[in-house]
Parts: C-alpha cells; structure tokens; sequence
C-alpha cells in the first residue's frame, strides 16, 4: 500500500513540474508567405492559437521549415531560440513595429493600436505609412513596402 502511495505522489510531483502544453482552440491549415529582408518561406502550412499563443508552422514535403511560437512578449524561433518580441522586430522585422505586431497579424487583430482601421465588408483595412493590412475574412495580408515586408496567410 504504501508503495502504491509513494508512486502517486512521485507522478503528482512531476506532473506538476512538467512544462505547461498550450491547449490550442484554433488550428488552421494555410498556405503562408513569411518575406523578410532576413527570412524568406513560402509553403503550406498550420496556424494554431491558444489562450496566450499563435504558434505559426511551414512545411514542404512534410519537413518543417519554419517554426514560430509567438507569446505577447517573446518569439520563440526554431533553431535560433527565444528572445524578446522587441529584438525579434530589430533582427527580423522593423524596429519601430510595437512588440505584439507579429502576434497580432497572425491572429488577424487590429495592430498599432488600430490605426487608421477601416471596417469592410469581411475585415478591416489599415494604411499606416508604407504598411497596407488586410484581414478579409480568413484571409490576412501584411505588406510594408519601405521595409520589404510580407506576410500572407491564406486558408486552404
């Protein structure tokens, strides 16, 4: 009996030091454009979002390219490892995006605090500057000009 007792405490005491795996709500199969001056993926591939997460996947031929886990305020990019939302705009993005931007694009959310929203018919539209931000339905377009940006996500 007592063995019985100290293998249940065992399991609950790593149970509850076992790392939290969010429970994704949403996952969704997309093609994406992910077009930086630093990165450049185009291919299928699984959007998934959580109460606090997107995580954003783009394979071909069944081998993931890109991995991205995207926190309010860290980015997690496979094979280069976690850093600050902030830094992950100065390497990869723009240094003046606030730090949510990504998230929030890959979430179809307003960014810039909403900015310049339009409302239509399935969406919104935003023009800030050189950025034009499309969120039609599922479909969701980011395209900066001056920082030769873009990322689409398309449903397939």
């Amino acid at each position: 009996m007592k063995k019985f007792i100290f293998i249940g405490f065992a399991l609950l005491l790593f149970n509850a030091c076992a790392p939290k795996i969010p429970h994704y709500q949403k996952e969704s199969s997309t093609f994406i454009i992910f077009k930086t001056p630093t990165i450049k993926y185009a291919d299928a591939g699984f959007v998934s979002s959580a109460a606090k997460e997107t995580k954003v996947e783009i394979y071909s031929n069944g081998v993931a390219l890109m991995q991205l886990r995207l926190l309010p305020n860290k980015v997690c990019l496979k094979n280069k490892g976690c850093m600050s939302a902030k830094e992950f705009n100065q390497k990869f993005l723009h240094t003046n995006y606030p730090p949510n931007t990504l998230m929030q694009i890959f979430q179809g959310k307003a960014i810039f605090n909403g900015k310049n929203k339009t409302a239509t018919k399935e969406g919104f539209i935003q023009k800030i500057g050189s950025i034009t931000y499309k969120v039609q339905g599922s479909l969701i377009e980011f395209v900066d000009t001056m920082a030769n940006i873009k990322i689409v996500v398309k449903p397939l």
